[in-house]
């Protein structure tokens, strides 16, 4: 999950990059086609290493855990479980790929983690407990929000609002793969995840934008990145850390990806930050990790 959460954040600068020749949905489009690509590969793959396995190691007649990638003896459908994430990261990623043209890749890196404050909230939905700590977390992430994002007038400048408002979506993908995850084969929920997407994109991009080649070539290097490392690998990562991992210190290691978006931010693309949105982005990490200090209680099943 650390690799995620390092992957996602410098793909912040990536998405940035690639925005400089590219519409939000084109951009996503070529993004989750390159990264469908990849998974079907690693699908192949796995599938027949996972085949191999099967032949010879069992349990009382039932095919054991034998690796992260595996079905794991799952009880839903990765497929259906997949499409259904990738409906909700659609409009997650979209509004993030929209909003970036109107902000910087580091106030979009921490506006995502939002979610870090309001996936507890999310959770008691799902019949888990908001603690204390959760409430003290929030106070310190909206101030610093404030801090960081309202202008002169308290007025939420348009880019901040918009890639605010996916850290709702983000939340509800978490949740929802958090759900599922330890239930899936790994690989079927991600590809199909990102196969949704895809064709999301590639609709919204035809619709919308003026779909121009020599532009997608042109920003190969921001979408191969997007693609292959944040699309495959990450989001694969994700789903398997939150089948092994505790939600509490999972959240805690995902809350990185905003200081690997600011640093990123800093040292590729030259980004500054005045003292007053330093300060912003310290209470928000703030509140992000003291939000997670109290953990999730999670019903027994």
């Amino acid at each position: 999950m650390l690799g995620a959460a390092f992957l996602w954040g410098t793909t912040f600068v990536a998405q940035s990059v690639g925005m400089d020749r590219l519409g939000p949905f084109t951009y996503m489009s070529a993004r989750f086609f390159l990264g469908g690509l990849a998974l079907f590969l690693l699908y192949l793959i796995v599938r027949r290493k996972i085949l191999s396995w099967n032949f010879w190691k069992h349990e009382r007649g039932r095919v054991s855990k034998i690796s992260p990638l595996s079905d794991g003896g799952r009880k839903a459908d990765g497929w259906k479980a997949g499409a259904g994430a990738g409906l909700i990261m659609f409009f997650a990623a979209a509004l993030q790929q929209y909003g970036i043209q109107y902000t910087t890749a580091s106030k979009a890196a921490f506006l995502t983690c939002m979610y870090l404050v309001i996936v507890p909230i999310g959770g008691v939905l799902l019949r888990q407990r908001i603690k204390v700590p959760h409430i003290i977390g929030g106070v310190f992430a909206l101030a610093g929000l404030y801090l960081l994002c309202i202008t002169d007038g308290l007025s939420l400048a348009y880019g901040d609002a918009i890639v605010f408002i996916g850290s709702f979506f983000w939340t509800a993908h978490i949740l929802f793969t958090d759900r599922f995850a330890s239930d899936v084969d790994v690989i079927e929920m991600s590809l199909a995840q990102v196969i949704v997407v895809f064709v999301l994109s590639t609709v919204a991009a035809l619709a919308f934008e003026v779909w121009v080649w020599a532009d997608v070539f042109g920003a190969w290097v921001a979408i191969a990145f997007g693609g292959i490392l944040s699309t495959c690998v990450a989001f694969t990562l994700q789903i398997v850390g939150q089948r092994y991992a505790d939600p509490a210190p999972a959240a805690i290691i995902m809350s990185l990806e905003s200081v690997f978006g600011t640093l990123a931010g800093w040292l590729i693309l030259g980004e500054t930050m005045s003292a007053r949105e330093a300060w912003g982005c310290s209470l928000m990490m703030t509140g992000m990790l003291t939000s997670q200090l109290g953990g999730l209680s999670r019903k027994k099943k």
